[in-house]
């Protein structure tokens, strides 16, 4: 986490060998997770060439945060595919073998902790249909003890932990464990194990929720989506055939507890009066077009301050400087402490306004969260799978109307939120109503549709169909 020093020996990295492959992203990256946009414009040009001449410039996780753009993303994920995965010492393909009295899914993640896609599945794991699906955990990532790795772990059937194992021997363990569909809950995010997936640890593969863009992989055969996330026109920049779920492609937690416990504005370091926007998600995904709009807002609204993540002492003060830069006082801009307590965090989102998300990552677990508090989250849709996941949600939940299509649409909408009371009391009422009855938080209704998108796909593949786009209704 010395973000700083590691930017220091990226830049005289870079200086010795310039052209060492993905440094260059890297260093993007890391200065984007502490909002240092010292030349980005030039940077950010730089990347999309060198990318677009299919050079290893960067990793493709890195290209998802700055690049509005399926078919860029599908690129950059193919170069580093070629480079990383060029080896021709793979397992033999798996021929077909003895049905299993159920369908046996395998989940991969090295994230089955306290962690954003823990907490967004394991209402899902726990309600799926022990009858006609077995489940097996893969668990490869750091070693945490903590209260959610034990709740999500109770609800496989076998829980295996593959830390000391290569990719080859979890794909044969996989295999040996006569795995039907393995769900990969990672693709290139960080600690990812995607070799597994090249060795073919199962008949069939799916990329589903914590990468949001496509792997650009022939050994993926399907990605898990909704219409708004991946509209038909985009098809073609998705390697992986897409199965369509009919509200949203995102499991949540209708269990997940929102604490009792009523903050005042003054203990969470809010002024008393004025307009409080708020945006919880991490700092990478805030870029100079999007900070540009919210420090508008603020010099247009008076007396409103923006409230942020306060976990980034580097970042924070980052946005600092670039707030005074933009003619704001830095100090409208409140940077939230870290809560332990994960109700506490979200009870406190009842103090904020308005969420207004950033593009093109949009916010997923962090957008999700705000909603579930009865917070309408504004959105401002891209064509990338990550600038439309909040469009999804909102969907899902019945706010069409907070959906923009422009950034002038998304300023105007803000502002007309901020001074129009009885519009926004309307839309939270709205919200509190539909988060029960609509479609988003219906964990029991989202396992259903993806348990018959698994058994669609396995069905098909026993009949030697073809891989396609599938669409569960």
């Amino acid at each position: 986490h010395k973000i700083d020093a590691a930017i220091e020996s990226y830049d005289r990295a870079i200086q010795i060998k310039p052209d060492s492959d993905y440094l260059f992203g890297q260093l993007f990256h890391t200065k984007n997770s502490v909002c240092n946009w010292n030349f980005f414009k030039e940077d950010l040009e730089k990347l999309k060439n060198k990318t677009l001449k299919v050079q290893k410039i960067s990793t493709p996780f890195s290209i998802l945060s700055v690049y509005d753009s399926p078919s860029l993303q599908k690129i950059s994920a193919k170069i580093f595919l070629k480079t990383k995965y060029s080896s021709t010492d793979f397992l033999e393909p798996i021929t077909k073998r003895e049905v299993n009295n159920k369908i046996r899914i395998g989940y991969y993640s090295a994230n089955f902790c306290n962690h954003a896609v823990s907490h967004l599945l394991v209402k899902l794991f726990e309600l799926h249909d022990k009858s006609k699906f077995e489940l097996f955990g893969f668990s490869f990532g750091p070693e945490k003890n903590d209260e959610m790795r034990k709740r999500v772990s109770s609800a496989f059937d076998q829980f295996i932990n593959v830390n000391l194992k290569n990719d080859k021997e979890i794909a044969l363990l996989s295999r040996d464990l006569k795995i039907d569909i393995a769900v990969d809950l990672m693709g290139f995010t960080k600690n990812n194990r995607f070799g597994i997936f090249v060795e073919r640890c199962a008949p069939i593969q799916v990329n589903y929720l914590g990468y949001s863009a496509t792997t650009g992989a022939d050994c993926i055969d399907y990605i898990i989506g909704d219409k708004v996330v991946i509209p038909k026109e985009n098809q073609k920049d998705y390697s992986e055939k897409i199965i369509y779920l009919p509200d949203c492609f995102m499991a949540n937690d209708f269990t997940k507890k929102i604490s009792a416990k009523i903050f005042t504005r003054e203990e969470l370091g809010l002024p008393k009066e004025g307009f409080v926007f708020c945006c919880f998600n991490k700092y990478y995904k805030i870029i100079p077009s999007i900070f540009d709009i919210w420090m508008r807002l603020l010099k247009k609204i008076e007396g409103s301050v923006l409230w942020l993540t306060g976990d980034n002492f580097t970042g924070a003060k980052n946005l600092q400087k670039e707030a005074n830069q933009r003619g704001v006082d830095s100090n409208r801009l409140i940077f939230a402490k870290a809560m332990p307590l994960l109700a506490d965090h979200l009870a406190r989102h009842k103090s904020a306004d308005l969420f207004i998300d950033t593009i093109p990552y949009n916010g997923h677990t962090r957008a999700s969260d705000a909603l579930w508090t009865g917070l309408p989250v504004l959105a401002l849709i891209g064509q990338s799978f990550a600038s439309r996941v909040s469009a999804s949600l909102l969907n899902a939940v019945g706010l069409q109307e907070l959906i923009t299509y422009s950034e002038k649409e998304y300023e105007d909408l803000s502002i007309e939120l901020a001074t129009n009371p009885t519009r926004l009391k309307e839309i939270k009422s709205k919200l509190e109503k539909n988060k029960l009855i609509k479609p988003l938080f219906n964990t029991k209704l989202f396992t259903k549709n993806i348990e018959s998108a698994y058994t669609k796909i396995y069905e098909k593949y026993l009949k030697n169909l073809p891989v396609e786009n599938i669409e569960i209704k």
